[in-house]
């Protein structure tokens, strides 16, 4: 019999929390900024954390006021400063932990990037004074999906391992299950918020979004594995921390990013 024993827990939590990051993404404005400030704060955290350090003390005194930093001139309009920033924050906590006995400078240097580049670029998505709010939706909608999908198929069909030496307990089916959900409710998504589009390049877009998903999760779970932990933190009941709930965001949102560079200025990511 499959466990299911953690899924009142994780409802509930994603029924409080998804809808509150819906309505910051919904109106913009200073709940959006907030939204992201106080995520990369709390990613920030979680990631000295993991490193073996801590956010106010070398060399985790560069990863949240450089991810901020540049969260702060992308909200300004100046992302690629924000970028600039971030390689000067990830070149910064590379020396400060390269002096330091028992740190691991390459970890603390992708940190800043890792978190920085998808903040900068949910920014970004959302900055599209014409598409950026359904942008931002769709991609939330579709990673959300994914999860959930590959959660669900996973459990209920078992079967072969995905990558087992990375996951354990992601399979096959789970992935596939995943890709499924993530088309489905992508064409779902862009049927409501409209912007035209044909079926084919929904699906496509939500697919690929889809894979990135997964990508980041199962990068995720590789680094929990290097730095043997099993989850992040224990920030958000049923879920673990904000990197085991935000991974495929994180991974997603740059892509995501790209594509609406792709298309132009006022267009949907799926058309």
């Amino acid at each position: 019999m499959r466990d299911w024993g953690d899924l009142p827990k994780r409802a509930l939590t994603a029924a409080v929390l998804g809808p509150a990051a819906l309505l910051c993404v919904w109106f913009g404005g200073y709940g959006w900024a907030a939204l992201m400030a106080l995520c990369m704060t709390g990613l920030s955290w979680e990631w000295a954390k993991l490193c073996g350090g801590s956010t106010v003390a070398s060399p985790g005194i560069f990863v949240a006021p450089s991810v901020l930093a540049a969260l702060a001139l992308a909200l300004l309009g100046h992302p690629a400063a924000g970028l600039g920033l971030l390689g000067i924050g990830a070149v910064g906590a590379w020396y400060a932990a390269s002096r330091s006995v028992g740190t691991r400078p390459f970890w603390w240097a992708f940190g800043v990037l890792y978190l920085g580049i998808a903040g900068v670029a949910l920014v970004v998505l959302r900055g599209d004074d014409l598409v950026g709010r359904d942008n931002v939706i769709f991609l939330l909608l579709v990673v959300w999906a994914s999860d959930i999908s590959a959660y669900i198929a996973g459990r209920s069909l078992g079967g072969p391992k995905l990558a087992p030496a990375i996951s354990p307990n992601k399979t096959w089916s789970g992935s596939l299950g995943g890709l499924f959900g993530a088309s489905a409710v992508g064409l779902l998504a862009a049927m409501a918020l409209g912007g035209g589009g044909s079926a084919g390049r929904v699906i496509l877009v939500s697919a690929l979004l889809g894979i990135a998903t997964q990508a980041g999760d199962l990068l995720e779970s590789w680094i929990k594995r290097r730095f043997g932990v099993k989850d992040s933190s224990g920030l958000i009941p049923g879920h673990g921390g904000l990197l085991d709930r935000l991974d495929g965001v994180i991974a997603a949102a740059p892509l995501a990013a790209l594509i609406g560079l792709a298309v132009g200025h006022g267009v949907h990511l799926w058309r």
